[in-house]
């Protein structure tokens, strides 16, 4: 035995790389119980990223709030009749067949309770758990899965589908704030379109591929098709995209993921050929070539927002696409071996309220409405909360964002107790529930 300092060691234990590390703490402020803790900590997070199963997610996103009684949670109060599913007791609007079929797949949440009651600060609040704060922005959860997992080879690891133009309002709140440019989402147009095609991941015909080989001709080249679309942009940030850029010229997987038309007819009719449809699709593709959260986008700008003829608009145009691109996805995922590493959410920034309007539409109300999740580990299966009688209110175990978003996280293995550090000083919850109190994992659903 030797001893180093108050500590006793073998021959056989004392390697010098790790006399050298532990020898170094000083220098760096740190010592030796930190060291320790620090090592038993992320051991515990390897650990748990081994044991996790989720590898991907897919985020159906229902612009304007859906209305949870004409949906996923059936009340008498509701122009439908409830259905029964594949799951005896549990029952879903009759405009959901498709999805009644599948119920064994998905979990539902009845008892959503949210903060913000208007579009940009709902949408704002259901994507990070964060109220809006004109002194802060907050990443995403889409961006926090993507820095915590990590770039699965060249492909984007978030992406956002489709690009709605000038009509995104709220594109910003998918964004990654301060945790680095690189996970914000790539957003692409619209798959279902018969133009579809995503810009600049082909080279120009008059330049072959060995010639991009040289990174100084590849910067030629970049500078001279980008140069003016970004010069005001950082240039750290600039490094990163070609970095990223070049990867994706140079692979044909990424290409690939990208030509939906490699598509039979027959898988694409079973989305749906529309935006919802298409862009449930385009999601399935990119995460099965890499990417770790995509968004699927594909109704326009509020079009759940039903404060005039709400069921006609659920009955005739919201719904069924829903129905049809969710049923096929989990169908796709499941066929192809995916579900169990690709969680799948769907949902809106609030729900409507329980009663009708003048309008015969429903309003905002965040105080109580459903999503569902399935698929990355999620047990299926699940009714997880209830509303009161009209569904108005929650009678049985409120649920946040936060504790949704822990829920997610700990399917991936990701600590959900983490917090960043904003710039300005401030720590920032990952998970963060109302109270600014952490969210707590849904032991059901894991």
């Amino acid at each position: 035995m030797k001893k180093i300092g108050c500590l006793w060691c073998s021959e056989k234990e004392l390697k010098r790389r790790d006399f050298i590390r532990a020898g170094s703490l000083g220098l760096l402020g740190i010592s030796l119980p930190q060291f320790l803790k620090a090592q038993s900590v992320m051991a515990a997070a390897d650990q748990a990223r081994k044991q996790s199963k989720a590898e991907a997610c897919i985020l159906l996103w229902l612009e304007g709030g859906a209305s949870q009684v004409d949906t996923w949670d059936p009340k008498p109060g509701s122009g439908f009749r409830p259905i029964s599913t594949n799951v005896p007791g549990i029952q879903l609007s009759e405009l959901l067949p498709r999805c009644a079929k599948h119920m064994d797949k998905l979990s539902i949440i009845r008892s959503m309770h949210t903060e913000e009651n208007n579009h940009p600060q709902g949408t704002h609040y259901a994507l990070t758990g964060h109220r809006p704060n004109p002194a802060m922005q907050f990443p995403s959860f889409g961006s926090i899965i993507s820095k915590e997992m990590g770039r699965r080879g060249a492909i984007p690891p978030h992406v956002l589908v489709p690009d709605w133009g000038t009509e995104r309002q709220y594109e910003q709140y998918f964004g990654s704030s301060f945790i680095g440019a690189e996970h914000s989402p790539m957003v692409i147009p619209d798959p279902s379109q018969k133009d579809f095609e995503v810009a600049d991941l082909r080279l120009p015909k008059s330049v072959p591929l060995e010639r991009i080989q040289d990174r100084r001709s590849f910067l030629e080249i970049w500078d001279a098709h980008h140069r003016e679309l970004v010069s005001r942009a950082e240039y750290a940030d600039m490094d990163k995209y070609r970095e990223k850029a070049l990867d994706m010229l140079m692979t044909t997987t990424v290409r690939d993921a990208f030509d939906i038309s490699q598509e039979s007819d027959k898988t694409r009719d079973a989305y749906g050929r529309d935006a919802v449809g298409q862009s449930a699709l385009m999601a399935r593709r990119l995460v099965e070539a890499g990417s770790r959260f995509v968004t699927a986008a594909g109704y326009g700008t509020n079009q759940w927002d039903s404060h005039a003829e709400n069921n006609k608009a659920h009955r005739d145009t919201l719904v069924p696409p829903l129905d049809r691109a969710l049923s096929a996805l989990l169908e796709d995922l499941e066929e192809r071996g995916m579900l169990e590493s690709t969680l799948v959410i769907s949902m809106g920034e609030f729900g409507r309220t329980p009663h009708i309007n003048a309008n015969l539409g429903r309003d905002h109300w965040p105080d109580c409405w459903s999503l569902v999740l399935g698929g990355g580990g999620i047990r299926g299966g699940q009714i997880i909360g209830a509303s009161d009688e009209r569904g108005a209110y929650v009678a049985e175990r409120e649920t946040t964002m936060g504790d949704v978003f822990a829920t997610i996280y700990k399917a991936f293995g990701i600590d959900w107790t983490l917090e960043y550090m904003h710039p300005i000083g401030r720590p920032v919850k990952i998970a963060n529930s109302i109270g600014d109190e952490n969210g707590t994992p849904i032991a059901e659903l894991l």
